[in-house]
């Protein structure tokens, strides 16, 4: 079970905090960040690490926990701000992302950070991975759930659809991927690089089950993720979020991709973060 358990209002005034930490995270760095993205998936990593993973900090080496990766690895910002917010290592280490000899590298590093449970970054490779761990969890008989959260852009890699082939021949129930659909990759929309819509039609037909959900909206990630269907096949949640959200003028804004907020931005991002 999740040692937090929070409520929805609760996991909205968290991401909130979260936010600020991702502000305050990315005007710190010495090597830039991945602002934007880091923004759109902070309602989704908040509801997994704060009520639905059946995971803590003191458990890292239960082989009944359920696995999160992190395959958008470039939005390793925001994974570091839930990560420190849920205890898996102190909220001190935050300001010294992407220094010399940081405990937090540019990408997910699992030798480096507590709670990372797989080095990500050259995109694709998250849910691969997280389909061999899927497999390996219903050889164990384990209970344990598999939790992969990927840009809608990366889907332009192919080992993405390899696996999902996998995935669903071999019916891994235990496999839950979450889209991150903020439209944007790079300096551009997704339509205009490379168009992976429509999404959830490609997904059936490769053989999973598809949901959608608002994914910048709590209720919404939360009632979505626990009332998935129960089929018998992995699970797709199409999350459509904004890049940016929850800043008004780094939202849907594509030179944000790796933008980090400097001087005035960042008291005015503060001042629209601050708690209602």
């Amino acid at each position: 079970m999740n040692p937090f358990n929070l409520s929805v209002d609760a996991l909205q005034r968290k991401a909130r905090a979260v936010r600020r930490r991702i502000i305050l995270l990315n005007a710190g760095s010495p090597a830039g960040g991945h602002t934007g993205a880091d923004l759109s998936q902070v309602d989704i990593l908040t509801a997994l690490y704060f009520r639905i993973l059946n995971c803590a900090p003191d458990r890292t080496e239960d082989d009944q926990r359920d696995i999160y990766i992190q395959s958008k690895g470039h939005a390793v910002g925001g994974y570091y701000c839930v990560l420190a917010e849920a205890g898996y290592f102190p909220v001190d280490w935050l300001p010294t992302y992407q220094h010399a000899d940081s405990h937090l590298p540019g990408h997910p590093v699992r030798q480096k950070t507590p709670g990372v449970e797989l080095n990500t970054g050259a995109l694709g490779h998250g849910l691969p991975v997280a389909v061999g761990i899927a497999i390996a969890a219903k050889k164990d008989n384990s209970t344990r759930r598999i939790f992969v959260v990927t840009g809608d852009g990366e889907l332009a890699e192919g080992s993405n659809w390899e696996a999902a082939l996998v995935a669903a021949h071999y019916g891994l129930d235990n496999l839950i991927i979450i889209n991150d659909k903020n439209k944007l990759q790079l300096a551009g929309t997704t339509q205009e690089i490379m168009n992976s819509d429509p999404l959830p039609q490609k997904w059936r037909a490769f053989g999973l089950e598809v949901t959608e959900c608002s994914g910048n909206d709590m209720a919404s990630v939360v009632g979505t993720i626990e009332n998935l269907p129960k089929t018998g096949k992995p699970q797709v949640i199409v999350a459509h979020t904004e890049k940016g959200f929850g800043i008004s003028f780094i939202q849907s804004k594509p030179e944000w991709h790796h933008r980090v907020p400097k001087g005035d931005e960042i008291d005015l991002a503060m001042e629209e973060l601050k708690d209602e």
